[in-house]
């Protein structure tokens, strides 16, 4: 089991920044950790995923390609989501996750385990 524990949510006006936290507990040993995000009325999707089996790779949803930045800190078992020209279209609640065995890596329904999430809220 795996326990995630998401913080660093918040209200911002348009064009500013926030960086998300993930406080990872428990069997760790997971090679797939993302961002998920799911705004009012829609399904949740895919924000980024970092792929930590050997070589590391990164994935981004296409949206926020230059905005948003994954990265963990493996000593503090914590990822972070850094969000940059953040838009009122960002506003949502966004979860931290966790699986093995990924095929579609910013799928949310192949990952296992799930944080209780974290509100993003960005005003115009």
């Amino acid at each position: 089991q795996v326990r995630l524990v998401e913080s660093g949510g918040g209200s911002v006006q348009a064009g500013g920044s926030l960086e998300l936290s993930c406080a990872a507990s428990g069997s760790t040993y997971r090679h797939y950790w993302g961002w998920f995000r799911q705004a009012p009325g829609k399904e949740r999707e895919g924000v980024a995923v970092l792929y930590t089996g050997g070589v590391s790779f990164t994935y981004y949803a296409d949206s926020m390609k230059g905005r948003f930045t994954i990265s963990q800190d493996k000593a503090k078992n914590t990822l972070y989501l850094q969000m940059n020209s953040l838009k009122p279209e960002d506003t949502a609640m966004y979860y931290c996750a966790a699986g093995d065995g990924v095929t579609n890596v910013l799928n949310w329904v192949e990952y296992r385990y799930w944080g209780q999430g974290t509100q993003v809220t960005v005003s115009s």
